[in-house]
This record gives C-alpha cells, sequence and structure tokens, in this order.
C-alpha cells in the first residue's frame, strides 16, 4: 500500500463530483480555509460551470473547474463525492491518477426509492469496494457520510462530527486535519472496515430527518479525550 505520511503536506484538493450539493460544499469551505481546490466532473464544461457558481459568490477563492481525471492528477488529495452508482465507473477512469495519492471516499451505497432501509453492498461497503478497486497503491479513507450537504453550503457553525475509517493511521490523521480546517471535528474510528457502520447510519439518520422534521441531522461524540 502507498506509503503516506501523517506529516505529509495537502495544499490542492481534488473533489470528483464538485458540482453536486455534498462536493460543492466541501469546495466552498476547503478553497475559503485556504486550499486550491481542483473541481472534477464527467465532462470539463459541468466542472468550469461548477468553480464560475463558486467564484461569483467568493471571487478570492483559489478554485478551478475540470475534467474527473485531469482534476485527480493535478491534486495531492483526492475526494470522490459521486452517487453510489457512479462510484466505480468514475473510479476507473482516474484510478492510474490515483496512484500514491489518499481518496477520500464519501460514498453511501443508497439504493432509491428505499434510502431510509440501510442496503450495503456485497462487498460490506462502498468504500471497501474502492479499496478493492483502486489497488494497494491507492490510501481509501472514508469520511463525511453522515454530515448534511446543505450545511457545508451555509455560512453557520452546525454541531456534526465526523467518524474517519481506513487501514492506515496515518491517512486518518491527514484527513483529520483537513476535517478540522473546515471548522468540524474529525474522529479516528478504525480500519476501513468500519466504514460498513458509518456508511449504514446515513440511512438511520435520513429516517430520522423524515420522522422528526429535521434538515440535516448529524452526530456529536461525547466525552473528552484524555491527555497522556
Amino acid at each position: 500500500m502507498a506509503n503516506i505520511s501523517s506529516q505529509s503536506k495537502v495544499e490542492s484538493i481534488a473533489i470528483l463530483g464538485g458540482s453536486g450539493d455534498l462536493g460543492g460544499g466541501l469546495a466552498r469551505r476547503w478553497s475559503r480555509a485556504g486550499y486550491q481546490v481542483l473541481i472534477g466532473s464527467r465532462t470539463e464544461h459541468k466542472g468550469k460551470a461548477a468553480a464560475e457558481s463558486l467564484l461569483e459568490e467568493f471571487p478570492d477563492l483559489n478554485v478551478s473547474g475540470h475534467e474527473n481525471v485531469d482534476a485527480a492528477s493535478n491534486a495531492d488529495l483526492v475526494v470522490l463525492t459521486v452517487p453510489f452508482e457512479h462510484q466505480i465507473s468514475t473510479l476507473s477512469t482516474v484510478k492510474l491518477a490515483l496512484k500514491g495519492k489518499i481518496l477520500i471516499d464519501v460514498t453511501v451505497p443508497l439504493v432509491p426509492p428505499r434510502v431510509g432501509t440501510v442496503q450495503l453492498p456485497e462487498s460490506g461497503s462502498a468504500a471497501q469496494a474502492a479499496q478493492a478497486f483502486v489497488g494497494e497503491e491507492v490510501q481509501v479513507v472514508s469520511a463525511f457520510q453522515n454530515v448534511g450537504a446543505q450545511h457545508l453550503k451555509e455560512d453557520h457553525h452546525f454541531a456534526c462530527d465526523v467518524l474517519v475509517t481506513g487501514d492506515k493511521r496515518s491517512a486518518r490523521e491527514v484527513v483529520i486535519r483537513l476535517i478540522e480546517d473546515l471548522g468540524l471535528k474529525g474522529w479516528h474510528a478504525g480500519p476501513l472496515a468500519n466504514s460498513v457502520a458509518t456508511e449504514a447510519l446515513t440511512s438511520v439518520l435520513i429516517t430520522i430527518n423524515r420522522h422528526h422534521k429535521i434538515n440535516g441531522s448529524g452526530i456529536t461524540i461525547t466525552g473528552k479525550p484524555s491527555i497522556d
């Protein structure tokens, strides 16, 4: 597996599917935090349109639009934010560009119309399927499945922690630093196999949203870490 240090410096982030709600929200917040953000889409036109939309709101952002493979090739770290049905097909176009990098996979295996019911794939989780597909030269880290996209697109503080799973602690450390730069709290949640739980939790939160009429429920971890 790619040997990525917890001290690996990330200056540029490619967000594949950055024209969608979650990808757009992450692009908005990371670019405002000072990162160079490359928004990727299936076509260069859609990527550029998403970037231009952000620049209309915040002209000083360091954000640009690209086709997915160009975005992935030119960034230090890649984030996948496409729907489950497009996960593997998108990865197939950028697989070579991911070598030696961290891939943050936010995919949730929702199966319409029963998105409030947990329906995990045979691989166990979408993140595990991604790791199996891209191979050991890429470190897949799963995160953001339980964060409401609408919160990321708005200028307000919101109480939501991010569970981070991945087989290498060093890669999780890098991702947690990026999460903290968004103004959120990230937590080590164990190996990638544990993404089964974090992905499944999304359907639980969808059900809570519907039943209790909440606009984007999330989770918070109680307790204080001890300092050795």
